[in-house]
C-alpha cells in the first residue's frame, strides 16, 4: 500500500500513477471537498478537473490512515511541510518528498525539515520535469529520485517506476532539492519577460543566468554540478521556464504585464511555490555569500517594484566574463 499526502493537482496525479493496474493508494487531503470527490465521483474537480481517477485510490482526511502504508509519497507544499509531518505518526517507513522549497526562517531543506519530524525514516526527495496534468494522463515523464543511502533509491525506483513514469537515481539529495526550489523562482523571471513583451531572447538569457545563479548557491550548499545539469536542475528549469501550465511562470507573466502580485497570489487556490522561496532563496543565498542578481530582481517584484525598473537594473549591471 502507497499513501500520498497532498490533495493538489501534483498529489493526486502521482496517486493516479502509483495505481496503475490497481495497485492501492490513500491519499490524505486536508479539504473536505476534495476527499468526497474521489471517492463519490473519481475525480479532484478542485485541483484536477477532468481527469477520471482510478478506482484503487480512497481518499481520506485522516493522517493516521497512512500509518501502515510501506511508501508514503509527500507533496505538501513547502511551508507547511513541517505541520503536516509533525501530524503524521511517527513512522520507519520511507518518506518520499516531493514539495519544492526552502522553509521560511529556517532555511532548512525539506530533507531536513523531514528528518526532524521522522528520525527513524529513510527519507528520498523525487524532483524534476513534471507537469501534473500530463503525469496524470500517462505522458512519458522522467524524473529524480535521490537518496542519501545507495541502497535505498534503486528500491524505491522499483516501487514507483511505472510504463510512461522513469525515476532516474541519485545520492545527491542536497542537489536534486536546491534544483527543484530555484527552479520556481527563476521561472517567474521568464514568466515577466513574456508578460513584459521582452522576446525570446531575454528568456533564453534569464534562464542560462539562472542556471548559473542555480548552480553557484548549488555547490555552495554541497550539491553536486551534474545534478543541477540533470533532470531535476536545468530539466526542470527549461519545463518551467516555458509554460503557462507553470503556476510560477504564469505568475510572473501577471507581474511583467503590470499586475500587483498581492492580487495575483490572492486569486490563486493552487500556490506558486517561488513566490515563498523568493525571499527564503535571496536570505540564504546572502548568509552563503553568492551572488544571486535574478533571484533579488524576482524578489523585487514581488514587493511591488515595476517589471520595467528591475528589469532596467539587472541590465545595468556591471559586464563580467560569463563563467558561473
Amino acid at each position: 500500500m502507497i499513501g500520498v499526502i497532498g490533495g493538489g493537482a501534483w498529489g493526486t496525479a502521482l496517486a493516479q500513477v502509483m495505481a496503475a493496474g490497481g495497485a492501492p493508494v490513500r491519499l490524505w487531503a486536508r479539504e473536505p471537498e476534495v476527499v468526497s470527490g474521489i471517492n463519490e465521483a473519481g475525480e479532484n474537480a478542485v485541483f484536477l478537473p477532468g481527469v477520471t481517477l482510478s478506482p484503487s485510490i480512497a481518499a481520506t482526511g485522516d493522517l493516521a490512515v497512512l500509518a501502515d502504508c510501506t511508501l508514503v509519497l509527500v507533496v505538501a507544499p513547502a511551508q507547511h511541510l513541517g505541520a503536516v509531518l509533525a501530524g503524521l505518526p511517527r513512522t520507519d517507513r520511507p518518506l518520499l518528498l516531493c514539495a519544492k522549497g526552502i522553509e521560511a526562517g529556517t532555511h532548512r531543506l525539506m530533507s531536513e525539515v523531514a528528518t526532524a519530524a521522522h528520525p527513524d525514516a529513510p527519507i528520498a526527495v523525487l524532483s524534476g520535469p513534471t507537469f501534473a496534468a500530463e503525469v496524470a494522463r500517462g505522458l512519458p515523464t522522467a524524473v529524480t529520485l535521490a537518496c542519501a543511502d545507495e541502497g535505498c533509491a534503486p528500491d524505491l525506483a522499483r516501487q514507483i517506476a511505472r510504463p510512461s513514469f522513469r525515476p532516474y537515481t541519485s545520492t545527491d539529495v542536497v542537489g536534486a532539492e536546491i534544483g527543484g526550489a530555484v527552479k520556481n523562482v527563476l521561472a517567474i523571471a521568464c514568466g515577466v519577460a513574456e508578460g513584459a513583451g521582452l522576446g525570446q531572447n531575454a528568456r533564453a538569457a534569464l534562464i542560462a543566468r539562472g542556471f548559473a545563479e542555480m548552480t553557484r548557491f548549488g555547490l555552495a550548499r554541497g550539491a553536486r554540478a551534474e545534478t543541477l545539469a540533470g533532470l531535476s536542475g536545468l530539466g526542470d528549469l527549461v519545463l518551467t521556464c516555458s509554460s503557462t501550465a507553470s503556476r510560477n511562470y504564469s505568475l510572473g507573466v501577471g507581474l511583467g504585464r503590470g499586475e500587483a502580485a498581492a492580487a495575483l497570489l490572492g486569486d490563486r487556490r493552487t500556490v506558486a511555490e517561488g513566490a515563498f522561496t523568493a525571499p527564503v532563496l535571496a536570505e540564504a543565498a546572502a548568509a552563503a555569500r553568492v551572488d544571486m542578481p535574478v533571484t533579488a530582481a524576482v524578489c523585487r517584484l514581488l514587493e511591488g517594484a515595476g517589471a520595467r525598473a528591475v528589469i532596467g537594473e539587472l541590465l545595468a549591471r556591471p559586464l563580467r566574463a560569463e563563467g558561473v
